[in-house]
């Protein structure tokens, strides 16, 4: 009988080592991509990746400050002058009588595009599949990566001790946000 709980143990230990190998390679390459995606997101708001492009929009005639900055979806609105027939801001200028706008925005190239959608996507978007089973496969790599050292080994015992440092950094991460 405890020949075969020990067999039945090295079975399953083997098993997830196995599939720890075999998903731990597949994923790497989308850790590579979402890595990347993550990168840029988290620079969104700079000019990185960024090019300039000239909009022409024909809105209401007449719009005030107030109106023109939501009717435009601008990042960080401001007007900077006023003139009777015009109003300057930052990224161009709108005409008070035609109702013409005429301003430049930093979009993302398009080829960077997609990539900031695998952070942005939502259950209605199909690319939620991906990134929940993306999700899951890691989620299964942090637990399978327990079954790589027998317990009450040195290795095993570090391995703990920085799964539970990781736990705390994030931990006091989400604090400070």
């Amino acid at each position: 009988m405890q020949q075969s709980q020990t067999l039945s143990k090295k079975k399953f230990r083997w098993y997830m080592r196995y599939l720890h190998n075999k998903i731990g390679f597949f994923i790497t390459g989308m850790v590579i991509i979402y890595s990347l995606s993550g990168i840029i997101q988290t620079y969104r708001d700079t000019n990185f990746l960024k090019h300039n492009v000239a909009i022409t929009k024909q809105l209401q005639p007449a719009l005030n400050e107030t109106q023109l900055g939501p009717a435009l979806k601008l990042f960080d609105f401001k007007v900077t002058k006023k003139t009777a027939d015009t109003i300057y801001f930052k990224q161009g200028t709108y005409s008070t009588i035609s109702g013409k706008a005429t301003y430049i925005t930093k979009e993302w190239y398009s080829w960077v595009v997609p990539l900031t959608k695998l952070h942005k996507n939502s259950s209605k978007d199909i690319t939620h599949y991906f990134t929940t089973l993306f999700g899951i496969a890691l989620l299964f790599m942090s637990i399978s990566a327990f079954w790589m050292f027998k317990p009450g080994t040195k290795l095993f015992s570090k391995g703990v001790i920085l799964t539970a440092l990781g736990i705390i950094a994030s931990i006091i991460l989400l604090i400070m946000i």
